[in-house]
């Protein structure tokens, strides 16, 4: 087992674990650096373990205990030895901070590895403002108008609402535009939208006509699996509002293709 980190000096920079999660790897890398810059930006000595893996969501949505268990320890191990563990994503962060302990909460060795590994586990915008105090990104800057998706876990189970609103507020030239709805799901959820497609495709339609109703150009939201959901339903349907990652825009990162470009998800 790792060794307790000793306390950092005042002066220290925050040193960081950044858990890019599995969706963000394989489908939006941008996600990621967007994360590092505004990390560094906050001071932050940032590091992204080479031996992370899943958080073990999909095995536990599925009730694969014994594989979710598995999962866990392996983050566990690769995250203990860090001040901090940041995720762009409220959904994994939550299945590390509010499931792990309960997971893991048996077991006399791990259970206890799983709490102190939880109780350092943060969403990114969530840690920005409330860990590190970033107050703004005015000198990023950004033309147009957004609305914001608030996530199902990034919401009920982290917490994060006025979070990302107060950083967008802070760009110059940007318009929020917040939609009817904005805390209702996407219909994504998981394993949800394979189990129960028809129920899922009817929450995604009145999500997307909900997003197009604002008049915004781009809708945002802290995790990338509901923004390929959404992005996906807003293109079918005929939508034209584009999908990012709030991270890229803080991160002044938005020269790439939106979320969904040239694809029909």
């Amino acid at each position: 087992m790792a060794d307790t980190p000793a306390p950092p000096s005042p002066d220290a920079p925050r040193r960081v674990a950044l858990f890019v999660t599995c969706v963000v790897d394989f489908f939006r890398p941008t996600v990621g650096f967007a994360a590092v810059r505004l990390l560094e930006r906050a001071g932050c000595q940032v590091e992204v373990p080479p031996t992370q893996v899943c958080c073990g969501q999909p095995a536990y949505n599925s009730g694969d205990r014994a594989d979710a268990v598995a999962v866990a320890k392996d983050v566990v191990a690769a995250f203990e030895g860090f001040e901090h563990i940041v995720v762009p994503s409220g959904s994994c962060a939550a299945m590390i901070r509010v499931h792990y302990p309960k997971l893991l909460g048996d077991d006399p060795v791990w259970g206890p590895r799983a709490h102190r590994v939880a109780s350092r586990t943060h969403e990114l915008v969530s840690f920005l403002t409330d860990v590190c105090g970033f107050e703004s990104v005015a000198d990023v800057g950004a033309a147009g108008s957004v609305t914001y998706h608030d996530g199902c876990s990034g919401l009920r189970e982290m917490g994060i609402k006025q979070q990302p609103r107060k950083l967008l507020a802070s760009i110059p030239g940007l318009e929020l535009k917040e939609m009817l709805d904005a805390e209702v799901c996407c219909g994504f959820g998981g394993t949800f939208c394979v189990k129960y497609p028809d129920i899922s495709g009817e929450m995604a339609r009145k999500k997307a006509a909900t997003i197009a109703e604002t008049g915004a150009d781009t809708v945002l939201a802290g995790d990338v699996s509901c923004l390929l959901n959404i992005a996906g339903k807003l293109s079918r349907d005929g939508h034209t509002v584009k999908a990012r990652h709030v991270a890229e825009v803080l991160a002044g990162m938005t020269d790439t293709p939106p979320i969904g470009a040239g694809s029909k998800e």
